[in-house]
């Protein structure tokens, strides 16, 4: 355990934490429309103000009339604002060229993580050899392998390969379940495209391959897109599950099932603290729906102030409004922001020795491969400590940076690209 001791001196100022994702606390300006929108239907005399765009206030007062009382103090359904819930069932139809998609599939979450936990604690059951087991990849988010051992589903990983930039491999698919056979009963896996914390992005190809693997082997995909806004990879563009889904054949489309998760905490937004997010069902029983629908009751339901800045995010600002070039021109710094530091913190890393780096396709995060010297690591077994631990221990302690020890890999760490 790493201790400060109090009047020690440092040869550092201030701990600079990249330990996970939180694009406003490392210095990301948020986007003025949906500030500004949000203000108004918090404090509504600001409708008066002639500072602001009308368009701001026309969708305050759109989003207003959706809440009960035209108030965000208001509670809402455990599974959102039926009027949230159409909007991003809109979104994605036309994210995915036509598709499909209906509002009584989706469920509005507080962010992701929720949703996730939501869904695993559905599929949860057994001990043992009959213990449910969800195929999760390494490196994966550093919040899942806690959320499925609270949620009692034992984790089942699988390598991605990271001389092909942590691509998917089905034969490690493969692998992976075999590995599992009389261990416990696999019933889902989870992908994270782009990848969290790897970077990568799936071409078709390659989900498609996961998607005849998740059917013959009758698993449910479990799929984090919630860095779809960031693609930046050369020859890369974000193709959703479900729309590669529904691209294939009937024996597909209309069997596997599909469950798909995005937030307000992506890269664009980096709205973390207003903690909103959905979830996207596709293929599912009827009565698991009403399961889902009523493990979500019991949890408390979304805030009102994410689920408007859910809608916020989906339905932006259009040509020709007010807001419109404002909006364009934050986005579109933020995203060359990403991807120009993408490449500059690439490279810084694949200078440093003993370190390699594979570049990211998209997301928010970087994830290097470090060579630790044999003396490092034997000292680190003294320690009783895995090795990557120590050194991001010693990181901490003589430079200040906090990292997230990347423990599903041996001598492996991830880097938030902020």
């Amino acid at each position: 355990m790493c201790v400060f001791l109090q009047g020690v001196q440092k040869s550092f100022k201030q701990v600079i934490d990249v330990s996970s994702g939180d694009p406003h606390k490392a210095g990301m300006k948020p986007v003025s429309f949906v500030r500004q929108v949000l203000s108004v239907c918090l404090y509504t005399q600001l409708l008066e103000d002639k500072s602001l765009p009308l368009d701001v206030k026309m969708r305050a007062q759109r989003l207003l009339d959706m809440c009960d009382g035209r108030s965000v103090g208001s509670y809402s359904a455990a599974s959102g604002l039926t009027h949230i819930r159409q909007s991003v069932a809109e979104f994605i139809s036309k994210r995915d060229a036509g598709v499909p998609s209906y509002s009584k599939e989706i469920f509005i979450t507080s962010g992701s993580h929720r949703g996730i936990t939501a869904i695993v604690k559905l599929m949860a059951s057994g001990d043992g050899d009959t213990q449910t087991g969800v195929l999760a990849p390494m490196p994966c988010p550093h919040m899942l392998p806690n959320v499925l051992d609270e949620a009692g589903v034992k984790m089942v990983p699988y390598e991605l390969t990271e001389e092909r930039g942590w691509a998917v491999d089905v034969h490690k698919l493969h692998q992976a379940l075999q590995a599992a056979r009389g261990r416990c009963q696999p019933k889902a896996i989870y992908l994270s495209n782009p990848g969290n914390p790897t970077g990568h992005v799936q071409d078709r190809n390659s989900i498609e391959e996961v998607i005849r693997f998740a059917a013959a082997e009758k698993l449910i995909l479990l799929v984090d897109e919630v860095y779809q806004d960031s693609v930046y990879g050369c020859d890369r563009e974000f193709i959703s599950y479900k729309k590669a889904l529904f691209d294939m054949d009937k024996e597909f489309s209309q069997t596997v099932e599909l469950i798909s998760f995005h937030s307000l905490s992506n890269a664009c937004m980096g709205e973390c603290g207003l903690r909103a997010g959905y979830i996207e069902v596709v293929n599912m029983d009827p009565k698991v729906m009403h399961l889902l629908d009523t493990v979500l009751c019991v949890d408390f339901s979304t805030p009102v102030t994410g689920q408007l800045a859910l809608d916020l995010m989906i339905n932006p600002p259009k040509p020709g409004d007010p807001s419109y070039d404002t909006y364009t021109q934050e986005i579109l710094v933020i995203r060359a922001t990403l991807s120009q530091n993408a490449e500059r913190a690439c490279q810084f890393l694949n200078d440093l020795p003993g370190m390699s780096c594979q570049p990211a396709m998209g997301g928010i995060y970087l994830y290097p491969h470090l060579d630790l010297p044999s003396e490092f690591i034997e000292n680190a077994e003294v320690l009783e400590l895995e090795a990557d631990v120590l050194y991001c221990q010693k990181l901490l302690e003589e430079e200040g940076v906090f990292v997230g020890a990347g423990s599903s890999l041996p001598c492996m760490l991830y880097y938030v690209k902020e």
